[in-house]
């Protein structure tokens, strides 16, 4: 198959899509999100997520109302239970980081996968940005796992790993919260553990389900062989070919998948302010199937190095 799931032709969805690069990312033009959405543009908007794992608004000045309506489209919306919420919109994430608060989420990483069942996907706003910098990245998890060695391929799948909200415990103690408090979370929001290469439930296809920011390490492995496995897997979001980049601006929206990409904050513009609010839709429990869909590697646009490590991984990709 194509190592996209859907790859429609534009002139078959109610909207103008301009690809960013072979396989993520596009920008939706000739939808207006004041309006609610036919259910045409529902479904298109679904098929172009399901294809572009992120997909790109314009000059939507839209009300908070408005981006949980449009969130509201694709599933119920989620209480984020740590990080502060907008006032009277609880289920609005806001985040703001200038001179005081720097940006700090320049790791990439699949939103709450601390979670027993993690996102669906995120709706992000942009209210104010910097006038330079402060972009975000997002990384296609199905081509990463696609371009594993078939030998890491066998010693992943089918693995579980452990997933902890500890970045947010780190928070919360400086914040003040008491032991008992802590323990509280803790018995709310247990340890899930997820598998490592995760099936995507609406496409079938396969994708890395592992981020430095919640993944601790993987269940039954020595924690040397864990680290080094996860390394390798971290290491597959860096790569540019899997990528694309967004420039942000006001009234800008991003709405991704994150059962099948990650992202990354650029955090390059300090002490200018960034303001953004998120909407995050609720997800399923990841699983991992050995049926579904397989990318045909021979149509692959990604080559040189990139085609090497499916050879020989790791560090083998910087020879010449």
């Amino acid at each position: 198959m194509s190592l996209n799931t859907i790859d429609y032709p534009t002139d078959d969805l109610p909207f103008q899509l301009t690809p960013y690069s072979p396989t993520i990312g596009g920008e939706i033009s000739g939808i207006d999100l004041r309006q609610p959405l036919t259910d045409d543009q529902v479904e298109g908007i679904r098929a172009a997520l399901l294809d572009r794992k992120v997909l790109f608004f314009r000059d939507q000045n839209i009300t908070t109302d408005q981006h949980l309506d449009f969130a509201r489209n694709f599933g119920d919306l989620e209480v984020h239970p740590f990080a502060p919420h907008k006032d009277g919109y609880p289920e609005i994430l806001a985040i703001t980081h200038d001179r005081d608060h720097p940006g700090q989420e320049n790791g990439w990483h699949s939103d709450v996968t601390w979670r027993q069942q993690p996102s669906l996907g995120s709706v992000l706003r942009c209210i104010e940005c910097p006038s330079r910098g402060g972009d975000t990245l997002f990384a296609d998890m199905y081509a990463a796992y696609d371009g594993l060695p078939a030998a890491i391929q066998e010693l992943v799948e089918g693995r579980l790993a452990l997933h902890d909200f500890e970045g947010f415990r780190a928070r919360l103690r400086k914040r003040g919260a008491t032991e008992a408090e802590l323990e509280d979370f803790n018995k709310a929001y247990p340890n899930p553990q997820h598998p490592l290469i995760r099936s995507h439930p609406e496409t079938g296809r396969k994708g890395i389900y592992v981020n430095a920011a919640f993944t601790k390490h993987i269940i039954g492995m020595e924690r040397e062989e864990s680290a080094r496995l996860l390394a390798i897997l971290y290491h597959q979001a860096s790569m540019p070919e899997y990528q694309c980049r967004f420039h942000w601006a006001a009234n800008s929206m991003a709405f991704w998948d994150n059962r099948a990409c990650q992202h990354y904050a650029a955090s390059d513009y300090w002490p200018q302010i960034r303001r953004v609010e998120r909407a995050t839709i609720i997800g399923d429990t990841p699983f991992y199937t050995t049926e579904g869909p397989v990318a045909n590697m021979a149509e692959s646009p990604f080559r040189g190095r990139i085609a090497r490590q499916r050879v020989e991984p790791g560090h083998s990709l910087f020879k010449s």
